[in-house]
């Protein structure tokens, strides 16, 4: 993932120009989730909201350059929603439930990411399980 180190939240560009290729307009006759990724990508990725980051990430898009912006929200809004006892699960479940591969190619992030669930209570119990079954799969100061 070192290839999309450094856009931040406010980052002016999209995953089509950080990424060096456009994808033609969405087909026609595809869903209106596939029609929304193909509009997510041309927008700047600063100005996404973390339900569209949710949907590019858990389409496996961009990962290079959202799972940051979208650990970077986690760890920031954690404490805060950790103590209001209710966390928004899409931006989260996203995120954990990349492969693990994922992770251990960004050894960096995959520790910033286990530092920002470590503060979580109140989870359902499937993002839970979700959680557990991700740290399980991180390498040890991962």
């Amino acid at each position: 993932m070192n290839e999309g180190e450094g856009p931040s939240l406010d980052c002016p560009s999209s995953l089509e120009q950080l990424e060096g290729r456009r994808w033609p307009e969405a087909p026609a006759d595809t869903t209106p989730m596939v029609q929304n990724v193909y509009e997510l990508r041309r927008r700047p990725i600063g100005t996404l909201e973390p339900h569209e980051l949710a949907r590019l990430i858990g389409q496996d898009e961009g990962l290079a350059w959202l799972l940051p912006l979208a650990v970077e929200i986690l760890r920031d809004t954690a404490p805060q929603q950790a103590a209001g006892g209710w966390f928004d699960d899409d931006l989260l479940y996203a995120v954990v439930t990349r492969s693990p591969e994922v992770w251990a190619a960004d050894p960096e992030l995959a520790r910033e990411l286990r530092q920002a669930l470590a503060v979580l209570d109140g989870l359902s119990r499937y993002v839970k399980q979700d959680i557990d079954r991700l740290l399980a799969s991180l390498p040890e100061g991962g």
